[in-house]
């Protein structure tokens, strides 16, 4: 019998433990036809350039991405990733940056502008495009075609008994679920003696959260039975999920600074209102990433957009290429805290530049070498996997391990062999070559090695040698990535 084990073991926060990967369809008993292996992984808020603690876990739940479409079919995946476009921080950049404009149109600038500059960024990381990118204003209200919507599941979480009406707000009552806190192992009444606000006096409980606000005259709002408001973060990913991947799915992803509190309240919600024992039978956290040895912060002056490293010179003086950027994060395991820095950047792009040199005329299509998928496949091994491509026989293994892991390494050299011929038509380069030999028949060596090292910058690499008839110097040259 097919449980659907196809070799991948995952680390779930909720048990702490590696199991196996068994599909929920595959146990349940579904259709051969209609199975699907399901995913959801939180968005980006659009209200700012994502920055490069956000693309670790594109990066990360993207190679997951490609290895269940390998393993299971490209068809039997269904990977769905929102976009949060209500949230108060996307009013008040609405209200600073377009204070002239209306607050609906500047918050759909600011959202509009946002989402298609990160979706810009994604693609030159290698992602792959989500199944499915619902934005969260569009599941606010009925929206008339069957799929679930806040509004309603707000109303079903009263109705059931796990949320009430105080002061013009919705909350989650916490103590209406006996095992909340599961996920992040933290226990109610710890949380409730050791919270570090006062309990607002509406709240029956300090863990007590919002499902719905309301709105005043100059805020976004729609019209609900509690007047008109707007929803909490949480409820959102709730509802999203459950439009596209059913009230219980397989696999639920994000960075580790989810699991409390977005997280532990996303499975409270949705438990409580479909009556499930489980919302996602696996929960994936990747770890935080530092930047140069300390948290990324602006007051530090290092924090670093995707859009920065990608298009500025603000990071290392000079821009990085995607790949380089998707090799320098998977270089580290996806659980383990990651520190961003230029020395890692220069190390990834030389193992890329290297690998792509040896590339010569057409790469014939292999197959991924199996010690590569065997540790993609365990927990999402990258570093092992990247030791496993560095051992590979040949160019055409190494390109189809790399693929994988969601680089292009033809694509990659061809722009990076472009980018030298560029170089090199701005150069004379056999005037430089004369110039360098005059140099060194006048044996002033330093000048003759600033030649080679400027036309080394310009993608030139030079080659000394002797005419075997005369026995003179002959320098060669070609391009070099």
């Amino acid at each position: 019998m097919d449980d659907g084990f196809r070799g991948v073991t995952l680390t779930n926060t909720m048990t702490r433990r590696k199991e196996r990967f068994l599909p929920l369809d595959w146990r349940g008993g579904a259709a051969e036809a209609d199975r699907q292996v399901r995913m959801y992984v939180c968005g980006p808020t659009v209200y700012d350039f994502a920055h490069i603690g956000n693309a670790r876990p594109v990066i990360v739940f993207d190679v997951l991405f490609r290895l269940l479409r390998h393993l299971y079919g490209a068809d039997r995946v269904t990977y769905v990733r929102n976009i949060t476009d209500v949230d108060d921080k996307i009013n008040a950049r609405a209200a600073r940056d377009h204070p002239g404009l209306p607050l609906n149109e500047a918050i759909a600038r600011v959202t509009e502008g946002t989402a298609a500059q990160f979706h810009r960024d994604v693609a030159a990381l290698g992602a792959l495009e989500p199944t499915v990118e619902p934005r969260a204003t569009a599941f606010v209200t009925s929206r008339g075609d069957g799929k679930p919507d806040m509004v309603a599941m707000i109303g079903t979480l009263i109705q059931r008994g796990h949320a009430y009406v105080a002061a013009g707000e919705v909350l989650f009552d916490v103590t209406s679920m006996p095992d909340y806190g599961a996920l992040s192992h933290r226990r109610l009444d710890e949380q409730q003696a050791g919270a570090r606000v006062a309990v607002e006096a509406h709240k029956r409980n300090a863990a007590d959260f919002v499902l719905w606000k309301l709105s005043d005259a100059d805020e976004p709002g729609w019209d609900s039975p509690w007047g008109r408001g707007r929803p909490g973060w949480h409820i959102e990913c709730s509802v999203m999920s459950a439009a596209y991947l059913g009230n219980t799915f397989d696999i639920h992803g994000g960075g580790l600074d989810l699991i409390f509190p977005h997280h532990e309240n996303e499975i409270a919600q949705s438990r409580c209102a479909h009556g499930t024992a489980s919302m996602a039978e696996v929960w994936m956290h990747n770890g935080f990433v530092q930047v140069e040895g300390r948290k990324m912060s602006k007051s530090e002056g290092n924090f670093v957009t995707i859009h920065d490293l990608l298009e500025t010179e603000a990071f290392g003086g000079r821009r990085w290429p995607g790949e380089v950027l998707r090799l320098a994060m998977l270089m580290t395991h996806y659980r383990e805290p990651i520190d961003f820095s230029i020395r890692r950047l220069e190390e990834a792009e030389r193992t890329l530049t290297r690998w792509a040199g040896e590339l010569t005329g057409e790469v014939a299509p292999a197959s991924i070498p199996e010690p590569v998928l065997k540790a993609v496949s365990d927990d999402l091994a990258t570093p092992l996997a990247i030791a496993a491509i560095h051992a590979a026989d040949g160019a055409a293994e190494r390109v189809a391990a790399l693929s994988l892991l969601g680089i292009d390494l033809v694509a990659y050299a061809g722009r990076m062999t472009a980018a030298a011929e560029a170089k090199a038509d701005s150069v004379d380069v056999e005037a430089r070559i004369a110039e360098r030999l005059e140099r060194l028949q006048a044996r002033d060596f330093a000048a003759a090695d600033r030649i080679r090292a400027e036309l080394l910058e310009a993608g030139i690499q030079l080659k000394d040698g002797k005419d075997p008839a005369t026995g003179e110097r002959v320098t060669t040259w070609e391009l070099k990535a």
